[in-house]
Formats: C-alpha cells, structure tokens, sequence
C-alpha cells in the first residue's frame, strides 16, 4: 500500500497513516521487496517494574513522521541519510507481530517466524519494541546465519532462567548467547549499579565481551569492535536507556552517565561501515512515562532511521 501519495502534499508530523517514515505497508511478506522491513512488537509483559512500552512501536512510528520522505540532511555534514530511499521502496512496513497474551512463548513463536520470513526474502528485519525480552526471539529468527550480536544497554540482560520463567527482559541476552548460531556477544555501554555480579561474571566466563560505559568512552571504536572479523555479519540491539537519562525519560530503566546522541551515532557508524548489518533492534520506549513532546519516541525514531541511512550507504558504496 503506497503512503506518501501525491509529491505536493505537505504532509506534516501530524498528518497520515504511521508506517514507519511513511513508507510503504507490505500485509502480506510473500510481496516483500524492500531492503528493510520495519516491524513492531507491542510486547511489556517481560518488563517486572512498570508496563507501556507496548506502546513504543505505535509511537515511534508516529514521530518518524515527523522527517522528511526525501531523507534526514545532517547541516553539519551536510550528508542526506536514506536519501529517496522511501520513495524507491527500498524500505517497507510489515506491521506488527502478532501478540498473544499471557502466553509470550507463542507470542514469541510468531517474532521468531517473522523474522526467519524476512531474512528469506533477502530483507533487513528491523524491529521496534516493546520491552528488551523480544530481542531473544528475534535473533532466533537467524538460524542457518553465523552472526556476532552487539548490545547497547545500560544492564546486562544476562539472569538465570528456567522453563516456567526466561521471558523476562533481563534474561534474554544469557539465552542468546546459548544459540549455535551466534559466533559472539558483545555489551556495550553497561553500568548500572543494580548489576547482579553472579550474572555479570557468568557473561564474561561464557565468553562475552564486556564493555563498560567508562571503558567505551576510554578507548577507540576499534578497540571496543575489533575482536569482530571485518564484514562479518552482526545482529544490533539498542536498548533506549543505553543513552543517558536525561535523554530518554520515557524509559523505565534509564541510568545516569549514557550516551550522547553523538558518541551512538559514531558506534553505530563505526559498526555500518566495518560490517554488514544483518538485522537490529531498538526497544524499551515507554511512551506513558515520556514528556508531552515524546521526545524518547522521537530519538527512537531518529536513532533507527539514522542507523538505516548509515548501514544503506556503506552498502551502497561496498
């Protein structure tokens, strides 16, 4: 289904159906042609605090709106990102995953079919959350890919799990790093001080690399990515409260001390150009605790769309 319509419309934040960037609506993945598939999964029954970021999806979408079909132009590069990439079809909306509730297992299923439906049609998942349980899943749509996941988070998602309780979203990045498929894990930008030091020191003698927010800031891009092998493929997840607290008040979990918008644009960067970018996640928006100008749905937007721009031009130019 076309979104954007006739050129001369103005079509402000505020006007049209929310696919994201107004691109265009794909029902059924059989027709998917498209680069990147957006998706959302309107899931928080993995959050144990507070709920809403079901939520997150829609609003995100919603404030995607609110830049231009055309491409972001960055005045200090004077760059475009995702130049006409809208209008070419280069990036289409699938809708969401569809929930079942109180059951996350088949809620799960569903995410975990989608995801496999899109890498077979030779497409870019690219999924927006719903709380951070849904990344598991999701990575578990890769079987039959050797990927490296990369973590930005300000927790390490790594607790202990069992059959009737490991759909938490602070259980998900022990499970993944389970999966055959997955050649390495790596946590960047963890400091919280409500760390459990037993599941901390599990993730590093199961191997994975952890890079705390006072190490990335201490050292080069390349030291923090470098165990990875050149153009290997990797699986992105942004948890929104890897940003600094300040930035994200629509998030439950937000912690002081986090990235600037700067220093996450050069890691993802850094990571579009020296790999290839097999899928990525944004999650954990929350857009019933967020200020009245939803300004953490609009970073998350920003963010997603921004990261696309650079992941396209590396490809464009590889």
């Amino acid at each position: 289904m076309r979104m954007i319509g006739d050129t001369s419309r103005l079509n402000r934040g505020y006007v049209g159906i929310p696919t994201f960037l107004r691109s265009d609506y794909c029902a059924d993945l059989d027709m998917l042609k498209a680069d990147f598939a957006v998706f959302g999964v309107p899931f928080d029954e993995g959050s144990p605090f507070l709920p809403g970021s079901r939520f997150g999806p829609r609003s995100i979408r919603e404030h995607s709106l609110r830049f231009s079909p055309n491409g972001l132009f960055d005045p200090s590069s004077g760059r475009v990102y995702l130049a006409d990439a809208v209008r070419r079809g280069l990036i289409a909306d699938v809708g969401d995953v569809d929930v079942v509730p109180t059951s996350p297992g088949r809620t799960f299923d569903n995410l975990t079919c989608m995801v496999a439906a899109i890498r077979e049609h030779g497409a870019v998942p690219v999924m927006l959350g719903g709380d951070h349980a849904v990344s598991f899943p999701a990575v578990r749509g890769f079987q039959g890919e050797d990927i490296h996941v990369i973590q930005f988070d300000a927790h390490i998602d790594y607790g202990i799990y069992d059959p009737e309780f490991r759909y938490g979203n602070g259980q998900g990045f022990r499970q993944i790093n389970e999966l055959t498929h997955v050649a390495s894990l790596t946590q960047v930008g963890i400091r919280s001080f409500r760390t459990n030091p037993d599941d901390f020191f599990k993730a590093k003698a199961d191997g994975s690399r952890i890079v705390t927010m006072d190490q990335f800031k201490a050292q080069r891009l390349d030291v923090t990515f470098g165990h990875i092998p050149e153009g290997a493929s990797v699986y992105v997840s942004i948890d929104i409260d890897a940003y600094d607290a300040p930035l994200v008040p629509g998030c439950v979990s937000a912690e002081p001390e986090g990235f600037s918008f700067a220093a996450m644009r050069g890691a993802l960067g850094h990571i579009a150009a020296q790999f290839k970018v097999a899928g990525f996640d944004l999650v954990e928006v929350n857009p019933t605790l967020d200020v009245g100008t939803g300004v953490t749905s609009y970073l998350g937007a920003l963010t997603v769309a921004m990261f696309m721009g650079e992941i396209m031009n590396w490809q464009a130019s590889a």
